[in-house]
């Protein structure tokens, strides 16, 4: 491929990753937060207004890890299925999990609204799009239940009606989620910093922590610019946790997620191509999210990476666009970029504690809503306050002599990609 880009996110044009303003860590501290994301940040705010004396490391940059490296889709998404949840959980805990993803969407909103964060939000809708009908009756039963139940008024789809939404050939239906939007995400990070350091509390980057340890009351946190004792201790280091943090390293499964977005095509033309600006995905277990971005100018695509070969990477995601949109063959590639994101093994979103130090984490590639209100709740925790998600009551699992490199994954995406071709060929 002759095309020439950057190999940095698109998002950081507009807002780029920076340093956090106290330059070295102190030698005691109340609350210690390891990870500067939006699950730290969302964690570190009310803290530190509670008047916490709050210090959060970060060994990159502000804005330079997951939460400013997505594609700014607020889905909230759960990677199991309400039929898949009621199975393994029973009814009453499968409506816990689904009206927990929905006030976790609506606490994101809130938390942009409240802090008056300037980063695009836009409650633009999200289509899924089938590449083969599903049964309309009873997914119109199903978006009937969820409007009665919390008022969303889910849209089911059918061939002439995708039409009103995308030019796309590739989809025979679709479903549209109205409570889903977009945002710019470096933004939103860099917004709420501002806040949390405009509240008191300390952001200290390019600071590893190599060690936690849990000395009678307090905590040793044991990092490369020294030592901090602290009284409590949240860990949101998610897909970018490492061997400095060998518990959590032992149970999320990282997986590469990568992005490319186009030249400037114009705002008529994205609108020929997305009349009405959604987000979009597929129904498929390794399909693409694409979306325009917030100005409309451009098309933003993601999807899961299957080559380490930075040009087949890029060549793949151009032809899944392709697949969409067959006449941007024309269109040139300007951004290209990837990050880890991270499940655990039973795909569900973690708040948990072992041995006195709280773990946010497993976001399973839905942070940019499932972030904030982990960390919110994790402040919680150490606030006295009762905890609003159901996801402390979780195990966090692992696998016998699973030390954080996921052997495993290239044959289960072998697996999966398989499972796609054959509901592209059946349609």
């Amino acid at each position: 491929m002759s095309e020439q880009g950057h190999n940095t996110p698109y998002w950081w044009d507009e807002a780029g990753p920076r340093a956090g303003k106290t330059a070295t860590p102190p030698a005691q501290a109340e609350v210690v937060i390891i990870g500067a994301g939006l699950t730290g940040l969302a964690a570190a705010l009310p803290l530190a207004r509670a008047g916490r004396q709050v210090v959060v490391l970060d060994k990159m940059r502000i804005g330079e890890a997951a939460s400013s490296r997505n594609g700014g889709i607020t889905s909230g998404n759960l990677h199991l299925s309400r039929e898949q949840l009621i199975r393994r959980f029973g009814l009453t805990q499968a409506d816990a999990f689904e009206s927990e993803a929905v006030a976790a969407r609506a606490n994101l909103a809130e938390i942009i609204r409240h802090e008056n964060l300037a980063c695009g939000h836009q409650a633009s809708g999200r289509v899924v799009g089938y590449l083969r009908p599903f049964d309309a009756e009873a997914m119109r039963r199903e978006a009937d239940r969820i409007n009665r139940r919390y008022g969303i008024e889910i849209g089911v789809l059918d061939k002439r009606q995708m039409a009103e939404h995308t030019v796309s050939q590739k989809y025979q239906a679709g479903v549209l989620r109205p409570d889903i939007g977009s945002i710019h995400p470096a933004q939103l990070l860099l917004g709420m910093a501002d806040r949390v350091e405009q509240a008191g509390a300390a952001i200290i980057t390019a600071t590893t922590v190599t060690k936690v340890v849990h000395q009678n009351t307090q905590f040793r946190v044991d990092t490369n610019h020294g030592i901090i004792t602290a009284d409590h201790v949240i860990v949101a280091t998610n897909g970018y946790t490492d061997k400095g943090l060998p518990w959590l390293r032992r149970r999320l499964i990282p997986v590469i997620s990568e992005i490319i977005v186009t030249e400037d095509l114009g705002t008529n033309r994205v609108r020929d191509l997305m009349p009405r600006l959604n987000m979009f995905g597929e129904a498929l277990h390794l399909g693409y999210y694409y979306r325009p971005t917030p100005d409309g100018h451009r098309i933003l695509l993601g999807g899961r990476r299957f080559s380490n070969d930075p040009l087949q990477s890029k060549l793949r995601l151009k032809n899944a666009l392709l697949g969409i949109f067959p006449d941007l063959g024309d269109v040139r590639i300007t951004h290209h970029w990837a990050g880890p994101v991270a499940f655990p093994f039973d795909k569900l979103p973690k708040l948990v504690v072992n041995k006195g130090v709280i773990y946010a984490a497993g976001l399973c590639g839905s942070g940019t809503v499932w972030a904030p209100w982990l960390g919110k709740n994790a402040a919680a925790m150490i606030l006295g306050e009762e905890a609003e998600t159901v996801f402390s009551s979780q195990v966090m699992r692992s696998l016998p002599f699973y030390q954080g490199t996921p052997w495993f994954l290239p044959l289960t995406m072998q697996y999966y990609r398989f499972r796609d071709r054959m509901v592209a060929k059946s349609k």
